[in-house]
């Protein structure tokens, strides 16, 4: 399984090769750009600006100030608090804050026991509905091995493991799932994106993912949703394409191994074709979508990502409310701030789902 990785020195020298694994100028990075007349200097089109860094600090600290007593974030009527924590302690993450360790340390342990605690009381291992069970999922298999207490591993690999049975087992005969832990629930692209990638990481982490269910859910993204005419993916099929289930449906078959082929070739240039990509007032669920959108980029690598970030980083930078969030009209939501934040901190690489 995951041994090696509950050595902290061995884990930690992984986070570094992470990060310059990222600066490689054959993949995401390198551009050239006129400067003083003639002369040329290269650049890297997606480093992290000081308004950028700016941005991640002031939504690092509106999180810690409105974390709950328990540890968990939630929304304003306490409700999303799966979800919520799961994606605060990604938010953290994203920029090399794990529990236990350094200033954020003793918040991310709360959030972390937080989400322990209630995956003990869950007596089926469902974490609410499937939206907060993947990023549940996501969450755990990100923090294995990766806290301070060493204790800790035992009881997250447990949870985690617990989580991705639920998973396998809910999976729908089309090959997707929805928002109920049972395959005869249905499925819909937007469920489908957030359960997968969560699987994708625990299969990262060790975790044994059948062939079958990977090859399941290609059929169904490939079959089901997407619309051979736009390029785009669908919601429950392939009429109605959007960018939020595009992006999830590229960066899904993506990870299923399928970044080479035409169909997700066409799922990328629809996004980047879409004049509306970067209207936060044209695109519903504008955090969710990038969220998405911003990993697809990673993956189709070179150019795609090199403008695309920039355009989203700068979106985001002038979206930030005065008190750090992201919330804008969505104050029931909690996800939209710790999704800017890794939306934003993408170039530090501290993830490796969100690596290439």
């Amino acid at each position: 399984m995951k041994t090696a990785i509950f050595d902290d020195l061995a884990k930690k020298l992984s986070l570094v090769f992470a990060a310059f694994a990222c600066l490689d100028p054959s993949g995401l990075h390198a551009q050239e750009i006129v400067a003083d007349g003639n002369e040329t200097e290269e650049v890297s089109a997606t480093e992290l600006t000081e308004a950028a860094d700016r941005a991640i600090e002031r939504g690092f600290e509106y999180l810690i100030a409105n974390q709950n007593p328990d540890g968990s974030w939630t929304s304003e009527s306490g409700a999303i608090d799966i979800g919520g924590t799961s994606l605060g302690l990604m938010a953290f993450m994203v920029k090399g804050h794990f529990p236990g360790f350094g200033r954020y340390g003793e918040p991310l342990n709360e959030a972390k026991n937080y989400l322990l605690k209630k995956a003990k009381e869950s007596e089926s291992g469902v974490m609410a509905g499937m939206y907060e069970h993947g990023l549940f999922t996501l969450a755990m298999s990100e923090l294995w091995g990766m806290t301070r207490d060493v204790e800790d591993n035992k009881a997250i690999q447990t949870a985690l493991e617990r989580a991705v049975e639920v998973i396998l087992r809910a999976q729908s005969p089309l090959g997707g799932w929805r928002y109920s832990a049972r395959p005869d629930a249905g499925q819909d692209t937007s469920v489908t994106a957030t359960v997968f990638v969560s699987l994708a990481s625990a299969q990262q982490a060790g975790i044994l993912v059948p062939t079958e269910t990977i090859d399941r859910v290609v059929g169904y993204l490939r079959d089901q949703v997407w619309n051979e005419q736009t390029g785009g993916f669908g919601y429950q099929g392939k009429t109605g394409t959007t960018l939020a289930c595009t992006a999830g449906g590229a960066y899904v078959a993506q990870l299923c191994g399928k970044r080479d082929t035409e169909w997700v070739g066409a799922a990328i240039r629809y996004l980047e074709n879409s004049p509306k990509s970067f209207s936060r007032e044209e695109i519903g669920y504008y955090y969710y979508a990038h969220y998405y959108a911003i990993s697809a980029m990673v993956q189709a690598g070179g150019d795609h990502y090199a403008k695309w970030y920039p355009q989203i980083r700068d979106s985001l930078i002038k979206a930030q409310q005065p008190n750090g969030s992201w919330h804008e009209t969505e104050k029931d939501y909690p996800n939209n701030t710790p999704m800017a934040i890794i939306i934003l901190g993408t170039p530090h690489c501290y993830i490796p789902i969100y690596q290439r």
